[in-house]
């Protein structure tokens, strides 16, 4: 390998994470996002040398591929059966380090970002996740300055106004997914409806690949009796196991130990100021669980 493909090679590899992040948040997707990584490489490896600014190049060009592909992926987003969820990114909870930890964005906020305009998840992502500023984002897009702003400022009032309120601290988010779990492997009926809002509602994404309901489940007893006939179907073979889903705590189910479904919740402040749930996201598609395996 010669010095300039050992400088080439290198200077991705100090952005890597980053156009995996950039990548992952447009488009929902491990599997569009890893291969996004590796278009951008192959794109980096014919300029390398004649670039200035290695990580604006990346994020530039990862991002206007991302767009292209948002096009082809709008088309399949109208015809998907059931509620659509992005892929997890799922770690033990005790992980560290690994691109997964490092780019993690919380499922919720990865919904809200699928209800924004192709131009105002690039804006949003560029600006508010990796800080690019407005005239690099002009740059990168191909637009003025002054269009990238005020796209920014009507993503970050989508976004503010749709993401959840209470951001109840960590360690209360994994005791009340922990108990939560327990009661659910249990059976704890009344348990688990200590733990849920009145108003919670579940989003099960199968894709029509895998059976889950089509339309969301609001409500604690039916979200309850729903998770608990989900499990009794699944029968002895099926195990749960706390784990960390795009950062923050979740659930992996697993049948003869084949992975079935990731889960990660949202949560409300309770009348004794302990946190409740008041969503859940769970990942039944197996194309969506095959970077899993």
């Amino acid at each position: 390998m010669t010095d300039t493909s050992e400088t080439r090679l290198a200077d991705f590899e100090e952005h890597r994470r980053m156009v995996f992040g950039i990548a992952y948040r447009m488009l929902g997707s491990v599997a569009d996002a890893e291969d996004l990584v590796q278009d951008t490489w192959l794109r980096w490896s014919q300029v390398a040398g004649q670039v200035a600014s290695p990580g604006g190049y990346l994020a530039r060009t990862v991002t206007n591929l991302a767009l292209n592909r948002l096009d082809s992926a709008a088309v399949r987003r109208e015809s998907y059966v059931g509620p659509w969820l992005p892929e997890p990114l799922v770690t033990e909870p005790d992980a560290t380090d690994g691109v997964e930890r490092a780019e993690a964005v919380s499922v919720a906020l990865l919904v809200v970002l699928e209800s924004l305009s192709p131009l105002e998840r690039a804006v949003f992502v560029l600006k508010e996740a990796f800080g690019f500023s407005y005239p690099e984002i002009a740059e990168a897009l191909d637009r003025t300055e002054a269009a990238c702003r005020q796209v920014g400022s009507r993503a970050r009032a989508h976004v503010r106004a749709r993401r959840p309120r209470y951001d109840a601290p960590p360690e209360l988010r994994r005791r009340a997914t922990d108990e939560f779990l327990a009661a659910c492997v249990g059976g704890d009926l009344n348990r688990m409806l200590e733990l849920l809002a009145p108003d919670v509602t579940s989003w099960n994404d199968g894709g029509g690949v895998i059976t889950a309901a089509l339309r969301p489940v609001t409500g604690a007893e039916k979200v309850a009796r729903f998770i608990l006939g989900l499990l009794h179907k699944l029968g002895e073979g099926a195990a749960a196991r706390p784990v960390l889903v795009n950062g923050e705590p979740g659930v992996l189910i697993t049948v003869h130990g084949a992975v079935d479904s990731v889960s990660v919740f949202d949560f409300t402040r309770g009348p004794d100021g302990e946190p409740l749930i008041s969503a859940i996201h769970a990942v039944r598609n197996p194309q969506k669980l095959a970077h899993l395996a």
